[in-house]
């Protein structure tokens, strides 16, 4: 440096000085020279260990300002993608939602438009082709009384198929329904898989920095302390 430069300038003529002095027998200026230089040796190396002191404490308060600006970057940007992750995640469930009530709407409007066809017994058949007979033959009461009894038998058919109707379209509902939900707890399933993912990312990528930061310090708490031995040894050198 200039400044370390121009001090051993000074003290290179200083030195000659106390020399001459020596030489010529001037003893007494010889001394104060030899004080004097002693004086500033003493104060070079003092400024010299606090300016060594004070770039290294320099120096590591920058390692640590650059950590915390890495680790505050990560944070943000971590926070940032787990945010777009949970959006996109319930947009998708909504999605889903809105896609299984549409579903449902339409698997129930299927069903109801589905007319019920009813399948009569052989003993009704029968019965009405007794009733026809009877009809034909002109035997009207008789007839009569063989379609109230037909009447009767295809009311009570026509409700236990009905209501079987209502069973089956309950049970078929139900199914849908279930479908449904094996479909959603997938879907959320695999949500949480990719948020459990992005978690195990990154705490391995905070891992990784801390270890760049803890190396990146070892460095140069390495490299300061072979300079301090380093400055140490000139200095005694200079003595």
């Amino acid at each position: 440096m200039e400044e370390d430069s121009a001090v051993q300038d000074f003290l290179d003529i200083l030195e000659e000085h106390r020399k001459n002095c020596e030489n010529e027998g001037k003893y007494v200026e010889a001394e104060i020279a030899k004080n004097r230089l002693e004086e500033l040796k003493l104060h070079e190396e003092n400024r010299r260990v606090e300016a060594l002191r004070s770039r290294q404490i320099a120096e590591r308060l920058g390692v640590e300002e650059a950590h915390m600006l890495e680790f505050q970057q990560f944070n943000q940007r971590w926070d940032k993608k787990m945010e777009e992750y949970e959006q996109n995640a319930t947009q998708l469930a909504e999605n889903a939602k809105a896609r299984h009530a549409q579903e449902l709407r339409e698997f129930q409007a299927k069903l109801l438009s589905s007319p019920l066809k009813p399948k009569f017994s052989k003993e009704l058949l029968n019965l009405r082709k007794i009733q026809e007979h009877l009809a034909k033959q002109r035997d009207y009461s008789e007839a009569h009384k063989m379609k109230t009894k037909a009447d009767s038998l295809e009311s009570w058919e026509l409700e236990k198929q009905q209501n079987a109707r209502q069973r089956s379209m309950f049970q078929k509902e139900a199914k849908f329904k279930h479908k449904q939900k094996l479909e959603m707890n997938a879907l959320t399933k695999r949500i949480e898989s990719g948020r459990a993912g992005l978690r195990k990312t990154r705490k391995l990528d905070l891992e990784r920095l801390l270890q760049r930061y803890q190396n990146v310090k070892a460095e140069l708490e390495a490299q300061q302390s072979l300079e301090k031995i380093r400055a140490e040894k000139y200095l005694r050198r200079r003595r």
